[in-house]
């Protein structure tokens, strides 16, 4: 369940980097975005009542995230503040899982899969106080969904191990 939910998250981050770059429209991107953390917060729901609490918790910070991201999009909020707040958040949980899968899972590129996830979310808040720009944050998340999404899902659903 959670590798078929990191190819959904991809059909999220692309579009909103290229809505940061200039291409798309924000209702459209909302939509999708809503979608994407409505996925993502059932499959941390599946994931829980499978017995995968550690995985769920890590599902239902960035599904929610999305889902505020969502909002945000299609309400057409002019202060990105809130969206901020909560990515600051999910930053500090995936920083959290990234040294849990270091520490205790034992598995390198899951650690590296996190800790891209924690600079993004970090990047999400700092674009939305005005720290960062949007170009920047749209090409990490360009580049973050074949080595974050793509790369762990297609290797490990293909059954092939992952590279480290």
């Amino acid at each position: 369940m959670t590798l078929a939910i990191l190819i959904a998250i991809s059909l999220m981050w692309l579009p909103v980097g290229l809505l940061f770059l200039g291409y798309g429209e924000a209702k459209g991107t909302g939509a999708i975005c809503a979608f994407v953390g409505i996925c993502v917060v059932v499959g941390a729901f599946v994931n829980a009542v499978q017995g995968d609490a550690f995985t769920a918790g890590l599902l239902f910070a960035h599904g929610l995230l999305y889902c505020v991201v969502a909002y945000a999009l299609l309400a057409g909020l002019t202060s990105m503040a809130s969206v901020g707040n909560v990515s600051l958040t999910v930053a500090i949980v995936s920083f959290i899982y990234m040294l849990l899968y270091y520490h205790v899972k034992g598995s390198g590129y899951f650690t590296l899969a996190c800790a891209g996830y924690t600079v993004l979310t970090l990047e999400v808040w700092l674009n939305a106080y005005g720290k960062l720009s949007a170009k920047l944050l749209a090409w990490s998340l360009i580049i973050w969904v074949p080595v974050g999404l793509y790369i762990p899902a297609f290797l490990l659903l293909s059954g092939k191990p992952l590279p480290f």
